[in-house]
């Protein structure tokens, strides 16, 4: 009987010390609104190394969390709601960013207001916040999405070309290939087309399994905690986060055109959920979603409101000397 607590027992240490030596994996884009995981390591500690790799769409992301490749990572709004709403075991531990979209047309074109966008080709990717958005601006200049204007899948990193070439009139994009276009001077801003106080300006946030938050909570605590004190860290110290910004191949210039149009975020309450509840409520009259999600299950408050309760970690988060 002795021999057997004894083995159970250095089991038990084997499992601790090989979760303590892990490598915490988590997964982001490359862009100055989705940065944050880039600083985790700072705030995680040594004991906790942290590998941030990188994805050029939310659902590839996912893909990876589902398949337990990843701790956490990050997705729209949109689509974290419409992974709910088909049942997968996505939860919203923490906002990302807000803001940060932009309705864009060819500078050499006449267009002064979303209505002049009719019989145009708009670039957009689909299923995506951008996706809500444009479709939401030309419904509110009287056109229709499906019959007014050509809607042409494009990716984001061809956006650019697509507009400077001729091949689109507009698109609707994240920064920073908005404020490039502006930069550059084949594009001019058109609008910056955000919801009304229902929805207000949420755009992202950080996802972790149903499983992770049963089976390790105190992982998705440290996670949450590192999160909110990068991005308090960041909003503190713009130099250093624009630095690292365009590590990611964007020219400072245009990064200092695209930080007036981006918020980086941490924090969720019940207003926030109410957003994303309005937003799913968009979503389900565009016909994005057959069914509304479980919102109780799609968000966990508790680790933002556990940082929220903590003053010194509120306000405060940077970088220990």
């Amino acid at each position: 009987m002795k021999k057997w607590i004894v083995a159970l027992f250095c089991l038990l240490l084997a499992m601790d010390a090989a979760i303590a030596g892990e490598t915490i994996k988590v997964g982001t884009w490359k862009t100055a609104q989705t940065i944050q995981p880039y600083f985790y390591a700072y705030f995680l500690g040594a004991q906790k190394p942290c590998e941030v790799l990188a994805f050029t769409n939310p659902a590839d992301q996912k893909t990876a969390l589902l398949a337990g490749s990843l701790a956490m990572c990050g997705t729209t709004l949109a689509h974290a709601i419409h992974s709910a709403a088909q049942g997968e075991p996505v939860v919203v531990v923490a906002a990302l960013c807000n803001k940060s979209s932009a309705l864009v047309v060819r500078s050499s074109e006449n267009i002064q207001a979303v209505a002049d966008l009719k019989a145009k080709k708009i670039g957009y990717v689909p299923g995506t916040m951008h996706e809500i958005l444009l479709r939401e601006a030309l419904l509110r200049a009287k056109l229709n999405p499906d019959t007014d204007v050509q809607l042409t899948r494009v990716d984001f990193f061809d956006m650019g070309t697509a507009l400077a070439q001729g091949g689109i009139d507009a698109f609707l994009s994240g920064e920073p290939f908005p404020s490039l276009a502006l930069h550059e001077g084949y594009g001019r801003i058109l609008a910056y087309p955000y919801y009304d106080d229902a929805v207000g300006t949420i755009n992202a946030a950080m996802i972790v399994t149903r499983a992770t938050i049963d089976k390790r909570p105190e992982l998705v605590t440290d996670l949450v905690k590192a999160h909110a004190r990068a991005t308090n860290f960041l909003r503190r110290h713009p130099a250093q986060w624009l630095a690292k910004a365009a590590e990611f191949g964007t020219a400072p210039e245009v990064l200092q055109k695209a930080a007036a149009n981006i918020e980086l975020a941490w924090e969720m309450d019940d207003a926030f959920v109410a957003k994303v509840k309005a937003l799913g409520a968009r979503m389900q009259a565009l016909k994005m979603i057959e069914r509304q999600p479980d919102y109780d299950r799609l968000f966990d408050l508790r680790f933002a409101r556990e940082i929220m309760a903590d003053e010194a970690l509120f306000n405060g988060g940077g970088k220990k000397e």
